[in-house]
Parts: structure tokens; sequence; C-alpha cells
């Protein structure tokens, strides 16, 4: 029989060479790989580095022609830091599940899961204990995602619908009764049916020296010098230790699921699934392992929500599940690319706290120039529809810009999802999901 899983050279995997039976030769193409000089080349690290200096400049000069400092202030990227988190754990957590061939439509539910354990815990016993609940929560339901969809062959978007609506049920009826519940401690302490006790603060670092110098700097409003400043110091001032625990869970996810045999046979998982069986790899225990790893890193999303404002409540999550969903479809199913989504989703949704009406106002013309530039470039591709398209509404969206100061409370509220379509919309053509993705397997299906 032949199969489509190869192994991957020590520069694509590390340590994975002679690390598993999951390895052999066959066509030349790699488990979620591409086939040797064909496809697009991969994106180097100086045009990575090139586009995000393209892209401060960018901001710099929309800072200044617009007048709107807002766009690369601290505390506009402090709060874009902080609603990232939750974005691009839901979003790591749907990589790990669909890279092993399970569609993860559940995180919200996992998520959910998640604040309501953090609350929990977290009043009686800190933050730190509350995240570690919130990792068991969603894990629990990943789990029960893994059991209907990989023993009992569920379809997977059915299922994870049905985590959704479930954990929506369990949680309300758990506050009910263990924050509501008249005369119990957790009332007494401030619960309620909506909500937990409040709990204490997470610790949070300051780099010292470095986060003054730099605001320092940013207060002068220079050219890019001001902007660089407001975007670093974010980094360096009052960051939360769960912060800087999901960017080492990025890296720890890269390294495992690209550089160790574990990774290479947990991808193989999604991409041929038959090939992986008759290599000896035990499909069905990756996939338990890493729909479970999913709902964890899901269900630490949800209670990184509840620890930053003290509380669980309820709808909390308020979709970010879903965005986390999108977050991962963008980015490609890869880490980096679900950290650069986060980022961006984290951004207007940050809006929404930081009086974000002139800032999304400024941000019109920005859009506008980029879809204005998209417009020419598929016109010289000879895509005539999409580029009228694209000129259209770039038009429209300086018409806007030219004829209004501000945009409306409710349009700001709006603007993480219209982003969540707009993104989605252009990247769509560079898509590449797992190839058995969404597909039910039973042991000894390729016998």
């Amino acid at each position: 029989m032949s199969t489509n899983i190869t192994a991957e050279t020590p520069r694509d995997a590390g340590g994975a060479r002679g690390g598993g039976s999951a390895e052999g030769k066959t066509n030349g193409t790699a488990a979620g790989g591409r086939k040797p000089g064909g496809g697009r080349p991969r994106v180097s690290y100086p045009v990575v580095l090139l586009a995000v200096a393209g892209a401060l400049v960018a901001l710099s000069l929309l800072r200044i022609v617009t007048g709107s400092d807002q766009v690369t202030s601290s505390g506009q990227y402090s709060s874009a830091l902080a609603a990232a988190v939750p974005i691009g754990l839901a979003g790591l957590g749907g990589l790990w599940s669909e890279r092993a061939g399970v569609i993860n439509i559940g995180l919200e539910g996992m998520m959910m899961l998640g604040t309501f354990a953090a609350g929990w815990m977290g009043w009686q016993h800190g933050p730190w204990v509350a995240a570690l609940a919130g990792i068991v929560g969603g894990a629990l339901g990943g789990l029960i995602h893994a059991i209907a969809t990989v023993t009992f062959g569920v379809d997977h978007i059915v299922s994870g619908v049905a985590v959704n609506i479930l954990a929506l049920g369990v949680v309300q009826f758990l506050a009910k009764l263990w924050f509501g519940a008249e005369g119990s401690a957790a009332a007494n302490a401030g619960g309620n049916d909506k909500q937990s006790p409040p709990m204490e603060d997470m610790p949070t670092f300051t780099v010292p020296g470095l986060a003054e110098g730099l605001q320092a700097v940013e207060k002068h409003h220079w050219f890019l010098v001001s902007d660089l400043a407001g975007i670093v110091g974010s980094l360096v001032s009052n960051v939360s230790w769960l912060t800087v625990l999901a960017a080492a869970l990025f890296v720890g996810s890269f390294y495992a699921l690209w550089r160790s045999a574990f990774g290479l046979r947990l991808r193989s998982c999604g991409e041929s699934p038959v090939a992986a069986e008759t290599l000896g790899v035990n499909v069905l225990k990756y996939k338990y392992a890493a729909v479970t790893v999913s709902g964890a890193l899901a269900g630490l999303g949800g209670a990184f929500l509840a620890i930053g404002v003290h509380i669980y409540q309820d709808q909390q999550t308020g979709g970010r599940g879903y965005i986390g969903l999108a977050t991962m479809i963008f980015g490609n199913w890869r880490p980096g690319g679900v950290a650069m989504g986060a980022g961006l989703f984290g951004f207007m949704d940050a809006l929404q706290l930081r009086a974000g009406g002139p800032t999304v106002h400024a941000l019109l013309l920005l859009v506008a120039v980029m879809l204005a530039a998209l417009a020419l470039w598929k016109l010289r591709k000879g895509g005539v529809i999409q580029a009228a398209i694209s000129g259209v509404i770039a038009v429209g969206l300086l018409v806007w810009y030219l004829m209004t100061d501000t945009v409306p409370l409710e349009f700001v509220e709006m603007s993480p999802y219209i982003t969540t379509l707009l993104v989605l919309s252009l990247a769509a053509q560079r898509l590449r999901p797992p190839k058995a993705i969404g597909r039910s397997y039973r042991r000894g299906q390729g016998t």
C-alpha cells in the first residue's frame, strides 16, 4: 500500500528523524508539507521583518496624517495584548485539534467551562489555582468532544455545537447552584447567579528603567521612534505572567508539533490516518491527546478572561472562541499565523475599551489605501472583478473618512467581527487545511 507520509528533514523536524515508525518514505511529500521544488516558497524571516517594519511605518504615517495618537500608544497595545491572549489560546487549541484531523467548533464552550472553573476556584485559592482549574475545565470539554467524534464517530460540527450548548447550560446552572445559593459562602463573599465572588490579582512584571524610558520617548510623538517606543513599552510594563505563559505555549506548540517525532505522528493523523496506522501510529490515541490539549488551551484562555477582571461572569467569553477559530484559519493552521491573527483581532477588540471611535475612524483611511493597493495588484494579475470590488469598497471607505470625524460606538463594537470576515475573505485563496480534517476514522480502516 502506498502512503503519503515521509520523514521530514532535520531542518524541518529537528530530532524527529529516526524517532518513530511514522516516518517512512513514500511519494516525496511530508505530512502537511509541500513537494520538494513545488508549491509556494516558505516565507523567510527577512521577509517577515520587512513586513513588520512596513506595518510600523504605515502606522506612524497614519498617526501623523490623522492625529490619532491611540493608533500606536502603549495603552492601546497593552489592552490589545490582554485581548489577544484568550483569542490566541483558543486559536492555538483549535490548531492542535485540527492538525490531528478533528474539527473543533466547540472552542467557545470549552472557554466557558474554563471561565467558570477559574471563577469557582479563584475566589477561594487565588489566580494561579484559577488558571489550573480553567485548564482542567477546558480539558473536560475537549474530552467530551473527543469521545463523541473519535470514539462514536459523531459529525465534528454537530458535536462542537453540542459542546457549546451543553457548556452554556452547565455553567449557568452551576452558577445558580454554587454562587447564587442564599446563605452560601460564595453568596456571602459577593457572588450571585451571574458572577462569582472576586479573586486576588494575578502578579504582573515591569522591566525597571526600560519601561519609564520608553514612556518618556513615546510622549515626544517623534515619527517612528515614539511609535516603536509605545508598542515595545506595552510589552515591558505591567504584563501579566499568564501572558508570558501564553507566549511560551505558542513556542512550545511549534516545537512539539513541527520539531519532534510526536508532532510528526500527530500531524500525520490529520493528513492520512490510514497511512499513519499502517506505519504503527496509534491514531485514536493521538486524536484523543490533541483534542484534550485543545480543550485545555481554550480553557486557559477562558481562565485568562476571568482572572483579568477578577471574577467569572455569565456570557464572559463573548464569542472569542469563534474568533479564535478564525485566527487559526487565517494563520493557515500554524502557530505563528495564529499569533499574528490574535494580535490583529485583539487590537480591534481593545478599541471598545479605549474610546475607539476616533481610532477606528483613522483606520478607515488605512484600510482604504490597502484595498486600493489590492485592487491595483488584482488588476495587474487579471482579476478584473476582484479589483473592481476592492476599488469600490476603497472609495466608499475614503468618502466615509472624509465626510466624518468619528464612527458610531456600535460600529466600534462590530469592528472585531468585521475584521474577522474581511481578513478571512482575503486569506481564503492561500489556505491549506489538513487533508483528512473532519473525517471519521475507525481503527483498522485501511486494512
